[in-house]
C-alpha cells in the first residue's frame, strides 16, 4: 500500500484525526483547561490544512473507494478549513470572555465535544454517521446554550430549541429508514450511484427528500420553528458565534452533501424554494424592527438561511457552498465584534450622516444598479467562458445583490452623478467578484448542473423585488397606510412563534419552577424584542 503524504489511506487518517482531536479533549479524565481545548483546536487546523494540502497536490483521486468512511472531496476540504479555523479563534475568544467563571471547565468540555460532532458530521461518508453526529452536536450545544442555568429566558429558549432538534431527528430517522429500504445502504456514493441510476424516483425516496427538507427547516430555525435562534442570546457571545457561524448552517450542508438526490426530487426542492423564500423575505423585514444588535443578526441568520435553502432548491448547490463558507465567516466576525458596534456606530454617524433619500433619487439609484449587475454578470461570464444564456441563476442573484449595495450610496451625504458613478462602480466590483467566485466553486466542486425551474426563479427574483419594495416603503413612507398596518405584525414578528411556543409547551413544558411556568410566554416574547 502506498503510503505517501498523497494517499488515499493517509488522507482519510488525517480527516479522522480532526474530531479525533476534538474528542480527546472532551473525554480525557480530567476537567478540560483553556489550553488543551486551544491546543485541541490548533492541531485540528494544522490538520485541516494538511487535509487541504493532500488533495490540492492532485495525488488523491477524490471519492475513488474511501476505506476508512471517510468523504474526500474539495467539499470536506472547505468545512474542515471553516470549521476548524473559527472553532479555533472561538475557543480563544471564550477563554478571555469566561477565564474567571467556575463553571468553564464544564463549558470547555461542551465546546470540544459540539466541535466533534461537527467535524464528524464533516467528514463522514456515511448518512447513518451524518445523521448520529448532527444529534451528538445539538445536544452538545445544548449544554452551551444553558451554561448560565439559573437564567429562565436562556432555559426557556433551550428547551424549544431541543424539542425542534428533536421533532427533526424523527423526520430524519424517518428518511434513513426510506432511503435504506431502496437503495440497500446508507453511504453517499451509494446513494449518489442509485440516484444517478434512477433518475425517476420512486415514491418512497420522493419521500425521503421531503423528510430531509423538513428536517433541515426545522433545524435551520425557518418559519415558524425560528423562535429559538432570536431568544438564545441568554448564552455567552462565544456560544451565539458558534451557533450562528457554524451549527445553524449544517443544514445547508447535509443538503449539499445529498445533492445526488435531491436533483431528482423536484417536490422536495420546491419546497425548499418555498420554506426558505418565505423565511428570507420575513426575516429581512422583522430584522429591520430589532433594536438588539445580537437579536438582529439572529434573525439576518434566519433570512441567510433561507436564502441558502432557496440556492438549493434552485439547483445552484454551488452557489450554497460559496454562500454557506461567506455567511460563517461574517457572522463570526459579527458576534464576536458585536461589543462594539455601538461605539463603531456612533464614530460612523458622525462622521457621515445618514440620510433618507428622495423617491426620485432611489429610482434612478435603482436603475443604476439594475444596468451596472447585468452588465458587469454578463462581461465576466463571458471572460470566464460561460454562456450568458446557460447562466440565469447567477445573473438574477448579481441583480439582487446589485439592489442591495443601492442603501449605501443613495443615502449619502453626497448627490448627483458622482454618486450614481460610485453606485456603477461599486455594485460593477462586487457583481465581478461575486461571478469570479461562482466560477471558482464551480469548478471545484464536482456539481450536479440542474437547469432551475423558471416558475420557481421568477418567483424567487418577484419575492426579493418585493422585500426591496417594502423595505423602501418602511423607510420612505413611515406613515403611509402599509406601513401602519405591516409595522405591528412585523415587530410582534407576524405571532408565529407565540403561536408555536404554546402549542409546544402544552405537550412538553420545560422543567421550571411553579412561580415561573405562568411567565414563559412573556419571556420569551421580551428576548426576542
Amino acid at each position: 500500500m502506498n503510503l505517501s503524504l498523497t494517499s488515499l489511506p493517509v488522507a482519510e487518517g488525517i480527516a479522522l484525526a480532526v474530531p479525533a482531536s476534538f474528542a480527546l479533549a472532551a473525554l480525557l479524565p480530567h476537567p478540560p483547561s483553556s489550553r488543551r481545548v486551544g491546543v485541541a483546536s490548533l492541531v485540528a487546523f494544522g490538520l485541516a490544512v494538511l487535509f487541504a494540502a493532500c488533495l490540492a497536490l492532485g495525488g488523491i483521486a477524490p471519492l475513488a473507494g474511501a476505506s476508512l468512511g471517510v468523504r474526500v472531496d474539495v467539499v470536506t476540504a472547505t468545512m474542515l478549513l471553516l470549521v476548524c479555523g473559527i472553532g479555533a479563534v472561538i475557543v480563544r475568544y471564550s477563554h478571555s470572555y469566561l477565564r474567571d467563571e467556575a463553571e468553564l471547565p464544564r463549558y470547555l468540555r461542551a465546546l470540544a465535544s459540539t466541535l466533534a460532532g461537527v467535524t464528524t458530521l464533516v467528514v463522514t461518508d456515511n448518512l447513518l454517521v451524518m445523521a448520529v453526529a448532527w444529534t451528538a452536536t445539538s445536544l452538545s450545544l445544548h449544554q452551551l446554550l444553558t451554561h448560565y442555568a439559573g437564567r429562565t429566558a436562556a432555559l426557556v429558549a433551550a428547551h424549544k430549541k431541543f424539542l425542534v432538534s428533536r421533532l427533526a431527528d424523527v423526520c430524519m430517522v424517518a428518511c434513513l429508514a426510506l432511503v435504506h429500504s431502496n437503495v440497500g445502504s446508507l453511504d453517499l456514493g451509494s446513494i449518489a450511484a442509485w440516484s444517478d441510476a434512477h433518475p425517476a424516483l420512486t415514491p418512497s425516496m420522493h419521500g425521503a427528500a421531503v423528510l430531509l427538507v423538513l428536517a433541515v427547516a426545522l433545524k435551520s430555525a425557518q418559519l415558524p420553528f425560528h423562535g429559538w435562534l432570536m431568544q438564545v442570546m441568554e448564552a455567552p457571545t462565544p456560544v451565539s458565534a458558534l451557533l450562528h457561524a457554524g451549527v445553524v448552517n449544517v443544514g445547508g450542508f447535509v443538503l449539499i452533501r445529498l445533492a445526488p438526490l435531491l436533483v431528482h426530487a423536484e417536490p422536495a426542492r420546491g419546497l425548499l424554494v418555498a420554506i426558505g423564500l418565505a423565511t428570507a423575505i420575513a426575516g429581512s423585514l422583522v430584522a429591520t424592527t430589532r433594536v438588539s444588535v445580537k437579536v438582529a443578526l439572529a434573525w439576518s441568520t434566519c433570512a441567510q438561511m433561507g436564502f441558502m435553502l432557496v440556492e438549493i432548491g434552485l439547483g445552484a448547490f454551488d452557489l450554497a457552498l460559496l454562500h454557506l463558507t461567506a455567511h460563517s465567516l461574517y457572522k463570526a466576525h459579527a458576534f464576536l465584534g458585536s461589543g462594539t458596534t455601538v461605539e463603531v456606530w456612533k464614530v460612523t454617524a458622525s462622521a457621515a450622516p445618514r440620510r433618507t433619500p428622495s423617491l426620485a433619487r432611489l429610482a434612478t439609484g435603482v436603475l443604476v444598479a439594475l444596468a451596472s449587475a447585468v452588465v458587469a454578470s454578463v462581461v465576466s461570464l463571458r471572460l470566464l467562458g460561460s454562456a450568458p444564456a446557460q447562466q440565469p441563476i447567477v445573473i438574477t442573484f448579481a441583480c439582487l445583490v446589485g439592489l442591495s449595495t443601492v442603501a449605501l450610496v443613495t443615502r449619502s451625504a453626497t448627490h448627483g452623478g458622482a454618486t450614481m458613478l460610485a453606485l456603477a462602480a461599486r455594485v460593477g466590483l462586487v457583481v465581478v467578484a461575486y461571478t469570479t467566485l461562482h466560477a471558482a466553486v464551480e469548478h471545484l466542486l464536482p456539481g450536479y448542473a440542474v437547469a432551475p425551474n423558471p416558475v420557481a426563479l421568477a418567483a424567487v427574483a418577484v419575492g426579493f423585488v418585493a422585500l426591496f419594495g417594502l423595505t423602501w416603503t418602511l423607510e420612505l413612507a413611515p406613515a403611509s397606510r402599509l406601513s401602519r398596518a405591516l409595522h405591528p405584525w412585523l415587530f410582534a414578528g407576524f405571532h408565529l412563534d407565540d403561536h408555536f411556543t404554546r402549542i409546544a409547551f402544552r405537550i412538553l413544558p420545560p422543567r421550571l419552577p411553579r412561580t415561573e411556568a405562568s411567565v414563559l410566554i412573556p419571556v420569551a416574547k421580551t428576548q426576542e424584542a
